[in-house]
């Protein structure tokens, strides 16, 4: 049945069929390209970095003059130092050995930190608050110790780790050297009034001068964030936290703390991504502010970015973008086999054509009136020879000659004729190739009978 279908559709569908496949093979192929979509975890964030800002500057002596300072008097502290310790833990845990500290400011240049670094007589030399000595540098890895170093000066755990190695000594266990303390009510309404007022309070001594706008947009995106900028803290000092008192006076706001160059938020989504924060900033910028000098607003611009970045990193349960349905996504898995469907269609109807004989070159000089007498006389001669698998293509081929008979004597028109011809013709070619018997094919039969 099927290949009685497909005898009668044109030359054009075979070609039509190729033209599918070729389309669907095209559409698939080019699915496969590999993409990567990054706009959906893209942070807007301003891509700042703090080391892209003037660090400040400071000077110090030569190097001679500083070796001579720190053999007169085991710790020099030059004009413009920060760093601050507990001396009874250094001794402790140097363990009885003499230790020669020489404590430089930060904001040095290159120049300058070699200078410091070039002298010999001391044991331990601290530029800024970072601390180094022989072949070794002691850096903070916790909350604890970077709240200390960059919110008080206090480089206590840094110093007495360093001190302890140098000296083959235990290394002390660690604990968090920064006291708090409630804000009294005065220091939090002084604070609580320029929030409300301005959004930002800035205390004697602070260095920031503004929020950097676009940095704050896109850390809090949708929200307006209060700053209080405080200057670096006395050391061995409680410390106030303002945040959670700040917190509850202004709820659902952020809030950004800076003591010096330490930074706290508290707010929304603290829990979320403030300790990430932190962890990531003061990671990969401690060693870098523990040496130099940058303003508040530098130190607060990149910290905003990092907020924005760990913000957009997925983190927070975001709802996913609008995709528009794709048919092609959706048809993908059926196109293989569609492909498939349309060769098989394709080779199909090319096989019935190649054993179908083409009526133009088989009876070229034959016109209408004798090929219908030709193939009736065929028929006639098969119809004694023909088996069981040869009769339902002998009595289809008979009944197209009854057809083109009764449209001939209809004078209808004579391309209707010859296609119930041509489709008699192959119906006949059929049950000839099913007999035992050559010389029965319409085309040779044909052929072979006077016109």
């Amino acid at each position: 049945m099927a290949d009685h279908f497909l005898r009668r559709r044109p030359e054009w569908l075979r070609w039509a069929v190729l033209g599918v496949a070729a389309g669907i093979l095209v559409i698939f192929l080019g699915a496969q390209r590999q993409s990567i979509d990054v706009s959906y975890g893209a942070s807007p964030s301003t891509a700042q970095r703090i080391d892209q800002q003037p660090p400040g500057s400071a000077s110090v002596p030569s190097v001679e003059e500083m070796s001579a300072l720190i053999r007169a008097k085991p710790v020099v502290r030059l004009p413009g130092a920060v760093a601050s310790w507990d001396e009874a833990a250094v001794r402790a845990a140097a363990g009885g050995a003499e230790v020669r500290i020489l404590v430089a400011p930060p904001g040095l240049d290159k120049a300058a930190q070699d200078r410091v670094r070039d002298v010999e007589e001391a044991t331990v030399r601290i530029i800024g608050t970072q601390v180094s000595g022989g072949l070794y540098r002691s850096t903070g890895s916790t909350a604890a110790d970077w709240r200390s170093q960059f919110a008080t000066g206090d480089v206590t755990t840094l110093l007495v780790g360093l001190v302890a190695e140098l000296n083959d000594q235990p290394a002390p266990a660690e604990t968090d050297r920064l006291a708090r303390r409630e804000p009294s009510p005065a220091e939090l309404r002084a604070v609580t009034a320029d929030l409300r007022r301005t959004g930002v309070h800035v205390a004697a001594g602070a260095t920031l001068t503004d929020v950097p706008a676009t940095a704050a947009a896109a850390a809090f995106p949708g929200r307006k964030a209060l700053y209080v900028a405080l200057p670096q803290q006395p050391a061995g000092k409680p410390v106030p936290r303002y945040g959670p008192s700040l917190a509850a006076s202004f709820p659902d706001t952020p809030i950004v703390v800076m003591y010096g160059s330490w930074i706290e938020y508290d707010g929304p989504d603290a829990a979320g991504f403030a300790e990430l924060t932190t962890a990531t900033y003061y990671g990969r910028f401690g060693d870098l502010l523990s040496r130099s000098a940058y303003p508040q607003r530098a130190v607060l611009a990149t910290y905003l970015d990092r907020v924005a970045d760990v913000r957009y990193s997925g983190l927070f349960d975001r709802p996913l973008p609008y995709r528009p349905l794709d048919p092609v996504r959706v048809a993908l898995p059926a196109l293989p086999w569609l492909f498939t469907a349309c060769v098989v269609a394709f080779l199909l109807l090319s096989a019935r054509s190649v054993r179908r004989p083409a009526p133009s070159l088989s009876t070229p000089s034959l016109g209408t009136p004798a090929r219908l007498a030709g193939l009736t006389g065929l028929a006639v001669e098969m119809s004694a020879l023909t088996s069981r698998a040869s009769d339902p293509a002998l009595t289809r081929g008979i009944t197209k000659l009854l057809a083109a008979r009764d449209a001939l004597a209809g004078n209808l028109p004579d391309p209707h004729v010859r296609e119930l011809l041509d489709d008699a013709e192959a119906e006949l070619d059929e049950a000839a190739r099913l007999l035992p018997f050559d010389g029965y094919r319409p085309g040779d039969y044909l052929r072979r009978r006077p016109a």
